[in-house]
């Protein structure tokens, strides 16, 4: 149950985080400047590319390294694939994942190691073979870890991670907003200098400061009736979200908001992208978890009785209202189910400032959605 009375007391909400999560999300523009710094001094704007690679490959563990490699494969789009190099292991800890290059691998092609770790030796293994097959290598974990001293040993470039005095207090979430920009702004500005995305230091600088923009609207102090996240926190606290997204950038933004709510508030959802969305969950809306499924569900005891889960579509678009789009029949078949749908739609801007917004607004409703729910 969500104690919604927590969602408008900081207090609260400051005791239940023992976590830091609403720490790392209001500090997102400031890990945004401080990897972009590191970025900078540990010479990345000085690299002298002989050509864009043929591959990228990114490893890494948890949720930060797919999120990382999903979003930038979506910025870079096909013109050199970035692939994601799953862990193998008998257990998600640094001592027992598993990562291989693929056979393929070679010396056209880019190896990227994200961790918030740096201790696991598989991926200090994996930078001695990459070395050894001629693909060169970058690393962006945390300064004084065996992976940060393999990675300087075998001629590869090594960004220190960006991090905040409380992350040594408790266990990094993988999700946590904190982590994932310190991972992935290095990257993009790595990204940018090779030319496979666009991402120069003035495009970081306007990330940074629409995180911040949405650190002041979305933060703790600020109610839940003006506050987007808390809303969308309230709205979907006995519902299963049913996210849709439509616009190129928005599907990475909608699949880590599933991940962080699953993560973060211990609460399943289900994500695709539109217009196909209509026909894969059309189903589901029409199912058992539709509002209209249980007719008596009005006159149940709203004390006594836990209330049944619903479905609640959250539509994530990085597109303007107007011209060709799949809302208005999004929108229909949601309401023709009688499943209520939040929307989501950022302020106008650049590519990576949109997609920052969308990040930060559902990092947000996810972190207000497991303290007031207590996960």
């Amino acid at each position: 149950m969500l104690d919604e009375s927590l969602l408008d007391s900081p207090e609260g909400l400051a005791e239940a985080d023992r976590r830091g999560l609403l720490r790392g999300a209001a500090e997102a523009g400031a890990r945004v400047r401080t990897a972009a710094r590191h970025a900078a001094e540990a010479g990345v704007g000085d690299l002298k590319p002989d050509g864009r690679p043929r591959a990228v490959l990114i490893a890494g563990p948890g949720a930060a390294a797919t999120h990382t490699a999903d979003l930038l494969g979506t910025l870079a789009g096909p013109g050199s694939p970035v692939v994601r190099l799953a862990p193998t292991g008998v257990a998600p800890a640094a001592g027992a994942l598993r990562w291989e290059l693929p056979g393929w691998a070679g010396s056209v092609d880019l190896l990227l190691i994200t961790t918030p770790d740096g201790t696991e030796p598989s991926l200090s293994l994996l930078a001695d073979q990459a070395y050894r097959r001629g693909v060169a290598v970058v690393a962006v974990a945390p300064a004084g870890t065996p992976l940060a001293e393999a990675a300087g040993g075998t001629h590869g470039l090594c960004v220190p991670m960006a991090t905040a005095p409380y992350d040594h207090e408790e266990p990094l979430a993988a999700s946590s907003p904190g982590v994932f920009w310190a991972l992935l702004t290095p990257l993009l500005a790595l990204l940018d200098r090779i030319g496979l995305l666009t991402a120069p230091p003035e495009a970081l600088e306007k990330v940074a400061d629409r995180l911040d923009q949405i650190a002041e609207r979305c933060g703790p102090a600020i109610a839940t009736y003006s506050n987007p996240a808390k809303t969308m926190a309230a709205e979907l606290a006995d519902a299963l979200p049913v996210v849709w997204t439509e616009g190129t950038s928005a599907g990475p933004a909608g699949r880590r908001f599933a991940a962080a709510l699953a993560e973060l508030a211990g609460r399943p959802a289900v994500v695709a992208e539109l217009p196909e969305a209509l026909a894969a969950h059309g189903a589901l809306l029409a199912g058992p978890l539709a509002a209209s499924a249980d007719p008596d569900d009005f006159f149940r005891d709203r004390v006594e009785e836990p209330p049944a889960l619903h479905a609640r579509v959250v539509l994530l678009r990085d597109r303007p209202s107007g011209g060709l789009t799949a809302a208005p029949a999004a929108r229909d078949l949601a309401l023709s189910h009688d499943t209520p749908i939040s929307e989501l739609e950022p302020e106008e801007g650049g590519e990576l400032e949109t997609l920052a917004e969308l990040i930060a607004v559902t990092d947000f409703a996810a972190v207000y959605l497991a303290l007031a729910s207590g996960a």
